[in-house]
């Protein structure tokens, strides 16, 4: 992806200095006195202006009542204006004027320097990540084991040469059959008995020198697909081969051994390929897995699905050496069925005999779009055809022209007299196969699907559940399943990995871990337990109260459920209502209006009845809550009501299951009371040690959190937009309320667009906005501090995107805050936060009770942070939560920027912490909540997407709205959030 350069003139500018000596970070804490809970010393930093404020301590019972912010200031006059709430720090505050300067620390070894002033440097390399401060030492030490296989480094010399194919070929496959044969043809000779190994591309790797510097080669390949018995037709192609580079291992070593900050990426990529070469060559390889009806019998998912169980291989540097991670995994493939037969489990009902109605036709279509089938009514001859569509006619009317004289001539006849072939079902539609310029009619019943094909389109939930039935291995099971996986791929003796000299250990890695010791949660001063500490993860509301329970006293019930009588709804909401009241809110037992029944093909029509009812009842005060009741299985309702509720009405709602309303039960109740409360501007619980002010580099100076997160639109989608969100703790020093914002982007744009952006105005000029610093402001109003700390949690980066989102992502954060000040520039923390890697730790004896939690996994709050993590970056794992089914994942976190110079301990503790202060259960959760939130925020987003747009995964109306004021050319913007409600955790 594009790097957005700064523009000449730009009022950002880059020096270089030393990690050791970074000026924009003037608050060098010391842990002992900072876990103490006193603030650290202020040391001034030369040649800089400090600028203290004086407040007084925040009022504790301020989240009482709900905060009614003013509007969006363009400038930064609001931002700036003196705070009549001083924060509560033992030291004041102080913030540097350090002339919008962005620090980049540069390895001494590999990056080049960049001269100040020049912006953000043009390679990625220029920038070096944060290295390890140290190891954490925190916590009650165990041992655990990981799915983590120590990799011997080859001691040979790796070249890599160039492949031209001619004529040219798309396939990986077909690439890859025409280098065997030629290997087949040449390795005792021209090769000189090297075995090489292949990406499928452009890119050949061999264990020492091939005996030239450029050769070509003419290869003859047989379809053996084409044919089962008889003549087959025969290929040839041209292939040359050229040197390219050699690959420097001696660089990996350095790498391995923490010498050197920059992993030499073409070496790793190399092995990478090489420990792949065998398993292509046996099993179905998606991505970096590999996939077989042999591994395991496929299980059904329904509608012509079935799940294949496979293994995830990927080789990774870490402290220990090389590193092979292998894990299993599961995958949809569409089940290898006549196309009759798959059509008639896909819509569930005969086809033999009826005609198919518009809509089964769109299905199938959508189903069998892209798949690939073989014929059957040749006989022995097998060929394969792609299918692009479904004819709109049945076969029986269908005709074709079969010379230049437009000759007509009708499918039934053609296959008839082609063939011999009877057409039986001439109701059911043709698949249509080639381009559209030059379609070609295959009969259903005369294609069957070709087997080893991944289902990439969406899954039904029915189909999900399964699919995760098969994927829920405990603990102990798939730790088995690993290591027989690697037993059966017998890297040992692998042919590949022999001519490369790789030698894969068959034992996983043995790791030192610690269990970080679970945080005091607080609750309110009138309930039975004041305080709490939680147990394996886990605690209850029994005989505690909201710390900050807020007031609903106008609210109203609209039911969408025909199953579910006036008297039941009335009865559930009264049940939820004492629920609130118990749970430390005031909730007024009546609704403005009585419970409104509606259907659910008039959402609009009903939430505006409803809208206006208690309008002309409550003259102008504003109805606080909306319940809704729907049906368990209520297809887009959901995401209507979302959307009507929060960008077009202003309504904060909670929605409710027919199943939950007829089942009332007391945890289901608790929790929809916590999820209430927070959507009303509450808070349920904080940290006792945010009310005592000991959490290191947070309770000292005003700091506020965020969390980011983009969500792409689902495979087959090729115009939806990405949805990009950001959302911004609210209420320091406590840091648990969160507001979020939201935004449409470029399709599958993993940089966030709007963090900062501008635009010309022509009565005010040039205006400043974006996502950051409307959070900046709002943190503003709501506490009386700006922050003078920021900590930016990023979820869903991949490896490969860290320097481009960093990059970008630094520099939006860094013009957001100069846009409000002038000097303002608080020193930032950005921590990518990773779920989909394929890292699983395991008890060392799965027998020893007091090591696991009840489903068999660690205990929450084990983290690691050695041996399988970077070789020199700041990175850790860390699994915060308790098991439920299945094998936890553990998130790993990576801190790619610290100018807040967090030792290990202090941002494993504060991440662990942060855990049990999810607003939704009373359970610490496995991804720390900004993260969560930004990614719920996201997911709600979709939502507001016209329906038309949402479903089809099309193109914006015609004629519709502009492009946003300095948003992403031609993507549509979403509707804009109600002010109340993105005051809120709306998300929730």
């Amino acid at each position: 992806m594009p790097i957005r350069q700064m523009k000449e003139g730009s009022e950002q500018h880059m020096v270089i200095k030393s990690q050791l000596q970074n000026t924009m970070n003037p608050l060098q804490k010391n842990p002992k006195t900072a876990q103490n809970g006193k603030g650290p010393p202020i040391t001034e930093p030369q040649n800089n202006k400090i600028h203290n404020t004086t407040s007084s301590p925040p009022s504790r019972n301020r989240g009482r009542r709900r905060g009614r912010g003013g509007r969006k200031s363009d400038q930064g006059e609001a931002f700036m204006r003196p705070s009549s709430r001083p924060c509560t720090a033992a030291s004041k505050p102080v913030i540097v004027a350090a002339e919008n300067v962005i620090n980049v620390s540069v390895s001494s070894s590999s990056c080049q320097l960049v001269a100040a002033g020049s912006g953000f440097p043009s390679s990625s390399k220029s920038l070096c990540f944060a290295p390890r401060p140290g190891y954490g030492q925190l916590g009650t030490k165990c041992i655990v084991k990981a799915n983590h296989f120590l990799a011997e480094l080859p001691d040979k010399d790796l070249n890599q040469y160039d492949v031209t194919v001619t004529p040219e070929v798309s396939s990986r496959s077909v690439n890859r059959a025409i280098l065997a044969e030629l290997v087949k043809l040449y390795k005792e000779s021209d090769l000189g008995m090297r075995l090489p190994a292949y990406d499928g591309r452009k890119s050949l790797y061999t264990a020492g020198e091939l005996p030239f510097k450029w050769k070509e080669f003419t290869i003859k390949l047989i379809d053996e697909d084409d044919v089962i018995n008889g003549p087959k037709r025969e290929r040839e192609y041209k292939v040359v081969i050229k040197f390219v580079a050699r690959a420097n291992l001696h660089h990996l070593s350095q790498f391995l051994a923490g010498k050197c900050a920059d992993g030499p990426q073409e070496a790793l990529q190399i092995l990478d390929i090489v420990l792949r070469e065998l398993s292509i060559k046996r099993y179905c390889p998606v991505g970096r897995s590999f996939f077989s009806p042999d591994i395991r019998k496929p299980q059904p998912l329904g509608d012509g699905l079935e799940a294949w169980c496979g293994f995830y291989q990927s080789i990774r540097p870490t402290q220990m050496g090389l590193s092979l991670n292998i894990d299993m995994a599961s995958a949809a493939f569409i089940e290898a069925l006549p196309v009759i037969e798959f059509v008639a489990q896909l819509l569930g009902k005969d086809v033999s005999s009826r005609p198919l109605s518009d809509s089964d036709r769109v299905k199938i279509k959508k189903a069998l779009r892209g798949v690939k089938v073989e014929v059957t009514h040749r006989g022995n001859v097998r060929r394969k055809y792609r299918v692009s569509g479904l004819t709109s006619q049945p076969t029986r009317e269908l005709v074709f022209p079969v010379d230049d004289n437009s000759t007509m001539k009708s499918v039934v006849e053609y296959f008839q007299e082609m063939y011999g072939f009877t057409i039986k079902y001439t109701h059911l539609p043709c698949l249509q196969v080639g381009n559209q310029k030059k379609a070609n009619y295959l009969p259903m019943e005369a294609c069957k699907i070709v087997e080893g094909q991944r289902y990439t389109k969406r899954l039904s939930e029915k189909q999900i559940t399964a699919l995760l039935k098969v994927t829920c291995q405990r603990p102990r099971d798939r730790e088995n399943s690993i290591l027989q996986t690697v037993q059966h791929n017998d890297y040992s003796e692998d042919p590949y990995a022999k001519e490369f000299g790789i030698k894969i250990s068959e034992k996983q890695a043995s790791v030192e871990a610690r269990v970080l010791p679970a945080p005091w949660l607080k609750y309110h001063e009138t309930g039975k337990e004041k305080d709490c500490l939680p147990q394996v993860g886990q605690w209850n509301m029994m005989n505690k109260k909201m710390i900050n329970g807020m007031t609903v006293s106008r609210w109203a019930c609209i039911n969408f459920s025909r199953s579910v009588q006036e008297s039941v709804a009335r009865g559930f909401c009264n049940e939820l209502a004492q629920m609130c009241q118990v749970s430390g809110m005031e909730f007024n037992p009546e609704p403005v209006i009585p419970i409104y029944m509606a259907r659910p093909d008039q959402v609009e029509k009903a939430l505006k009845h409803v809208y206006h009812a208690y309008v002309n009842k409550l003259k102008g005060k504003e109805l606080e809550l909306l319940l809704v009741i729907l049906p368990d299985n209520n297809g887009p309702l959901y995401g209507d009501i979302k959307r009507i509720c929060e960008t077009d009405l202003g309504l904060i709602s909670q929605c409710c299951l027919t199943k939950h309303v007829f089942k009332i039960s007391k945890q289901y109740l608790a929790n929809v009371s916590l999820k209430i409360n927070v959507k009303m501007g509450g808070r349920n619980t904080v940290l006792l040690d945010a009310i005592s002010c000991r959490i290191p580099l947070v309770s000292d100076i005003p700091t506020i959190i965020f969390g980011a997160d983009v969500t792409h639109p689902e495979n087959g989608e090729d115009s939806s937009p990405s949805i990009a969100a950001v959302v911004a703790s609210q209420d320091w020093p406590e840091v648990t309320k969160y507001a979020g914002l939201v935004c449409a982007q470029a399709h599958r744009q993993e940089l966030i667009q709007d963090l900062y952006k501008t635009w010309h105005d022509p009565a005010r000029g040039t205006v400043s906005g974006g996502m950051i610093r409307d959070l900046l402001i709002s943190f503003r109003k709501a506490t009386g501090q700006k922050p003078q700390r920021i900590i930016f949690y990023r979820d869903g980066v991949s490896e490969g995107q860290f320097y481009q989102v960093l990059l970008f992502e630094l520099d939006a954060i860094r013009k957001a805050c100069a846009s409000l000040e002038p000097n303002y520039q608080p020193p930032v923390t950005f921590i990518v936060v990773q779920k989909r890697h394929h890292t699983r730790l395991f008890a060392n004896n799965h027998k020893d009770r007091s090591s696991t939690d009840r489903s068999g996994n660690i205990l929450p709050g084990t983290v690691v942070d050695t041996k399988i993590c970077h070789p020199t970056e700041f990175d850790f794992y860390l699994c915060s939560h308790a098991g439920i089914q299945g094998t936890s994942r553990p998130a790993h976190y990576h801190v790619l920027w610290d100018e807040n110079n967090f030792t290990a301990d202090g941002i494993q503790s504060l991440t662990n912490n942060l855990c049990y202060t999810y607003a939704r259960c009373t359970r610490s959760v496995s991804v720390v909540p900004p993260a969560y939130y930004a990614h719920l925020a996201a997911f709600r987003a979709r939502f507001y997407m016209e329906p038309e747009m949402a479903e089809n995964g099309g193109s914006p109306h015609k004629g519709g709205k502009g492009i946003r004021e300095g948003g992403e050319s031609g993507v549509r913007p979403l509707p804009a959030l109600k002010e109340n409600v993105k005051r809120v955790m709306f998300y929730c």
